[in-house]
Formats: structure tokens, sequence, C-alpha cells
């Protein structure tokens, strides 16, 4: 199963450390980690401004319906082949959607989940 980890997080040095320790972990032991594609977002408005309300309803379908065309994206879905095809390129420009050797669009994760903290700014 392919999953991916969607996060909001402004602490980059942070990231990179648990990154490398993760790293480190898997070279020490000889077992890899999980294979989750991460996403990381410095901020809420950077998240929402790639995964809008309309892609994020995208990407859902996209899971349910398998690879798919464009355009027939865009008719199961009731949309504009213009707008979806723009969604399309923004989220394959984050790698949340890929194109397969066919030229169809799928979203190659099993599970996308999300994970960020909402706190109160002291």
């Amino acid at each position: 199963m392919k999953r991916a980890c969607i996060q909001i997080r402004s602490d980059s040095e942070a990231l990179l450390a648990e990154s490398l320790a993760r790293a480190a972990e898997a070279a020490r032991t000889g077992v890899p980690s999980d294979p989750v594609a991460t996403f990381t977002f410095s901020s809420p408005a950077q998240l929402f401004s790639v995964i809008s309300p309309k892609r994020w309803e995208l990407i859902e379908h996209l899971q349910k319906i398998g690879p798919s065309s464009i355009r027939a994206l865009a008719r199961s879905l009731g949309r504009d082949v213009k707008r979806v095809h723009e969604d399309v390129v923004a989220l394959a420009d984050w790698g949340i959607v890929e194109r397969t050797d066919t030229g169809k669009v799928v979203v190659p994760f099993d599970v996308i989940h999300a994970d960020f903290d909402l706190r109160a700014v002291a």
C-alpha cells in the first residue's frame, strides 16, 4: 500500500533533522523506513493554495475511479475540462497526481493522511 502524508510545518530545521534521523536509523539497522511520501507545506495558506476544495474533491474522485483521461475525469466531476487540466497540472507539480505511461492521470497513493496542529499564538 502506498501512503502519503500531508503536513504543515514551519520549522524546517527540525523537519530536516527528523528526516536525517530516520535515514540514519534505516542505514544502521538495514531496515528501510516505511515508504511514505511526505508533502510538507509551510503554512495553512500554502496548503490551501495547492489543495483547494475542488482539488481535494478531484483527488478523492480519482482515487475512487482509478486512472482516467482528463476529459473523462472532468466529465465525471461535472467540471470544465480546462479547469480540471489546470488542477491536475498543479497537483502533478507537487507529485500528488501522476501520469501513467498511457497518458492517463492517477493518484499513486492508496491513503493520504493529513497531519497538522493548530496552536494558539504565544
